[in-house]
């Protein structure tokens, strides 16, 4: 039993912590606050009810005071034409009839407490909501900047990452570019040297070394004009 009660407690946690995960506060603001509207118009209505059924009873209290005075005035007639029997008659539907209005006073007048209740109820509960929604909008208002702020520094973040591995590609790029510069320079220094062989330029061995030596002497015929104008 105790094993099924922790089992029970632990699967309480986590769907407490998934649906945690899952929910919007905003939409748990923005639904409370529809919630409150409802029980408001409930009680709206409860006022307009009450306010019907006490203007319904005024009425009636209306009709019977009329049946009064039509019936004051039978009973003043039968009186005058010397009939005591019907003004009897008259005076006990008259005493009837002033019974029901004061029962209906006494309605009216609860009524008229209670529609006093429930317009205070409604008052109050009015404020309450509007201090509810005001603080409802500041909350949505600051969760919203929160959350903004949250997916700007996850894409910082992100940019961040992307960028130490652009750092790293471009370092290995420069590695390679100054290793590539490096053998081309030692190869060049090798073909100079005669160790490598140039296949990209003409003529043998011998068309070089005689290329050299034409070279140099072109160069010495040249320097001996030069000095010979020069002592001149």
């Amino acid at each position: 039993m105790g094993l099924l009660n922790r089992m029970g407690t632990i699967i309480k946690a986590k769907m407490s912590k998934l649906l945690g995960a899952a929910e919007d506060p905003r939409e748990t603001l923005d639904y409370s606050y529809e919630k409150q509207l409802d029980l408001l118009q409930n009680v709206k209505r409860g006022v307009a009810e009450v306010a019907t059924a006490k203007k319904r009873l005024q009425l009636q209290r209306e009709k019977l005071l009329q049946s009064i005075q039509k019936l004051d005035g039978q009973a003043q007639e039968a009186a005058k034409a010397n009939r005591e029997d019907l003004a009897r008659v008259a005076l006990e539907r008259k005493s009837a009839i002033f019974s029901q209005v004061e029962g209906l006073d006494s309605e009216i007048t609860g009524l008229e407490a209670e529609q006093a209740k429930l317009v205070a109820a409604e008052q109050r509960l009015s404020t309450k909501i509007e201090v509810f929604r005001t603080r409802k909008e500041t909350i949505k208002a600051q969760y919203s900047a929160a959350e903004a702020q949250v997916k700007i520094s996850e894409s910082l973040s992100g940019i961040s990452e992307e960028m130490a591995d652009i750092g790293t590609s471009v370092e290995r790029a420069e590695n390679k570019t100054d290793e590539m510069k490096a053998r081309s320079a030692a190869l060049d220094e090798l073909i100079e040297q005669g160790t490598l062989v140039d296949i990209t330029r003409s003529g043998d061995d011998i068309d070089r070394e005689l290329a050299r030596i034409g070279q140099k002497g072109s160069v010495d015929s040249e320097l001996a004009k030069l000095m010979a104008e020069v002592k001149r």
